[in-house]
């Protein structure tokens, strides 16, 4: 069968979007992060600089958006000039792919699967899935999204790397359920330049750009995360630092699975980190101005739970006016979502890294509103 990525999300969407606003609403809303006040109060100072973002509440007509009825057009608009931009991404596959166990090891309570699956047909790919020991029947899962390093998924599974990193290691030891998929840009030959695997993905799909891959791929992680007996299919979260933050982004934003994510240090804004590269969006968004910015992703998020951790790098006070825009969505739903708009931003200040504050706060968002 061969369906267009577009379609399939459509069909991702049709299946596991959350019509129904109370499913939105956490199992721990009643407990939301001692911090959350903190992340949803305006810097001391945004820099200058920045042109500002278009206005998300505003229809054709230029008229004020004001009810849920008229924001859910409005949001269907963004949704797709978002997709069109990606471009298409035709793909044949099962729905789900089975996948094969490599290898396995213990660590800490937590039993730890190298799978491979074909993420497109003929075209295997690794990752780890990681479990909590002993496995509840019921449980949270995570989507954890390698930064730009060549240990890939043995960085996020904890296997070696930076340990502050080990996103899927350390929250499978809270237990959940965590697969940690290799993005796009690597393969098992680490001798392989990025470009070529670009260069390559856009031979198969000509006219897609890098991030329609990144994305497709990370829904494809989720649908295999989601088919794991002992995971609640409806307790979802995604997580990444650098350009996994930039993939949990994205992921959360179309995938309505997706019930709480974090990114950090990815570069909310276009113009905060490298976007123009030919594995993200491409050279077209550095060229020309375009009048759409990631502020519209955050409102596709909307009423879900998204935490920016930034620390001055390629997030920081800069990317505050991206959450006061989102705010000014995820209040629209004050009436059917109880409690406050579980959006915000934490500025650590302490560069392209994550302190431990900063990763305390990962897991304390992840486990309140997953």
């Amino acid at each position: 069968m061969t369906v267009t990525r577009r379609r399939f999300l459509a069909a991702t969407a049709a299946a596991c979007s959350l019509p129904r606003l109370a499913a939105f609403a956490s199992p721990n809303a009643s407990r939301d992060v001692a911090w959350l006040a903190d992340v949803q109060r305006p810097p001391a100072v945004v820099p200058a600089g920045d042109a500002p973002l278009s206005p998300l509440l505003v229809d054709d007509a230029n008229h004020p958006i004001t009810t849920r009825a008229a924001w859910q057009a409005r949001r269907e608009q963004i949704r797709a000039w978002w997709l069109e931009f990606l471009g298409e991404f035709h793909v044949g596959r099962p729905a789900t792919p089975e996948f094969e166990v490599i290898e396995e090891d213990r660590r800490d309570g937590v039993v730890r699967q190298r799978i491979r699956y074909e993420v497109e047909p003929g075209l295997p790919v690794e990752a780890y899935l990681l479990k909590p020991q002993p496995l509840p029947k019921s449980c949270p899962g995570a989507v954890a999204l390698h930064a730009t390093t060549r240990l890939t998924i043995r960085q996020s599974a904890g296997v070696e790397g930076d340990p502050e990193k080990a996103f899927g290691l350390k929250l499978a030891q809270r237990g959940f359920v965590t697969i940690c998929p290799r993005c796009f840009l690597w393969s098992d030959d680490l001798s392989i330049a990025y470009q070529k695997h670009v260069d390559a993905f856009k031979a198969r799909h000509p006219g897609s750009r890098g991030m329609a891959k990144m994305l497709y791929d990370a829904i494809v992680a989720v649908d295999i995360l989601s088919r794991v007996p002992e995971v609640d299919p409806t307790r979802l979260a995604a997580v990444g630092h650098s350009l996994g933050a930039k993939e949990a982004l994205y992921l959360a934003a179309f995938d309505d699975r997706i019930r709480a994510a974090v990114s950090s240090e990815g570069g909310i804004g276009i113009r905060f980190s490298n976007w123009e590269a030919s594995w993200y969006l491409g050279d077209a968004v550095r060229r020309e101005p375009l009048a759409h910015d990631h502020h519209e992703l955050l409102s596709l998020i909307a009423p879900r739970a998204f935490l920016l951790l930034g620390g001055d790098s390629a997030d920081g006070d800069r990317s505050w006016p991206f959450i006061a825009a989102a705010l000014n969505v995820y209040r629209l739903y004050a009436e059917e979502i109880p409690g406050p708009p579980r959006v915000g931003l934490f500025n650590h200040r302490q560069g392209h890294s994550v302190p431990p504050e900063a990763e305390q706060r990962i897991y304390q968002w992840i486990e309140a509103y997953t």
